[in-house]
């Protein structure tokens, strides 16, 4: 066969899948178009495609051609199965609270806030304490949206609804729940990493 003729048949069988593929619950295998049959030879392998509009005889490997089962209800389930696999793999910290691990989506923390020589992971309706310093916490959080904002708080910048520039040059942050936050001066560069387009507003946070 030559290369012209192994192109058509490919260009044949790709025409057929995305026809099939279109019909909703539609569940077919490849085949020839309509008004074409297939009849063997003795070879066992090649076939004669019959074109009842051409009327040509022309040798078809099989091999190109092979039976696709398409079916809109499997392919929707698939995707269903995918979403909950991305669900799953959402970002969490795990972390050791009262002999136990316990773990946490990250999306579910708002902020965290230093107490001594711990912090305390937000999550409601309760409160977690890590021993761990609010320094080190703020670095292996940052890749993950959060920013700090003070000395002793850390945001989620997902969680963040509004800030208010105040007169002293310093930032009122309100996170979803309705807490607010001070935005002290020398972390309110970090404000910039809450959006990732600001219209109109060129100097805040500057």
């Amino acid at each position: 066969m030559s290369a012209r003729e192994i192109q058509d048949q490919k260009a044949i069988a790709d025409e057929m899948f995305f026809q099939q593929a279109a019909r909703p619950n539609a569940d077919v295998s490849a085949g020839p178009p309509r008004g074409a049959t297939i009849c063997s030879n003795n070879s066992g392998r090649d076939y004669t495609l019959e074109s009842t509009v051409d009327e040509f005889c022309e040798a078809a490997d099989t091999s190109l051609l092979p039976a696709i089962r398409v079916d809109a209800a499997n392919l929707m389930r698939v995707l269903r199965q995918f979403e909950v696999m991305a669900k799953r793999q959402a970002p969490r910290i795990a972390f050791k609270a009262k002999g136990r691990i316990l773990l946490l989506d990250l999306a579910d923390i708002p902020t965290v806030e230093a107490e001594g020589n711990y912090v305390s992971l937000r999550h409601r309706p309760n409160a977690y304490l890590v021993r761990e310093s609010l320094s080190s916490m703020a670095e292996k959080l940052k890749p993950y949206g959060f920013i700090r904002i003070h000395r002793s708080v850390v945001v989620n910048s997902s969680a963040v609804e509004e800030i208010q520039p105040l007169p002293t040059g310093e930032y009122r942050l309100r996170v979803k729940g309705g807490k607010e936050y001070l935005v002290t001066r020398t972390y309110k560069h970090n404000l910039r990493d809450l959006a990732q387009l600001w219209v109109g507003s060129e100097r805040l946070c500057g």
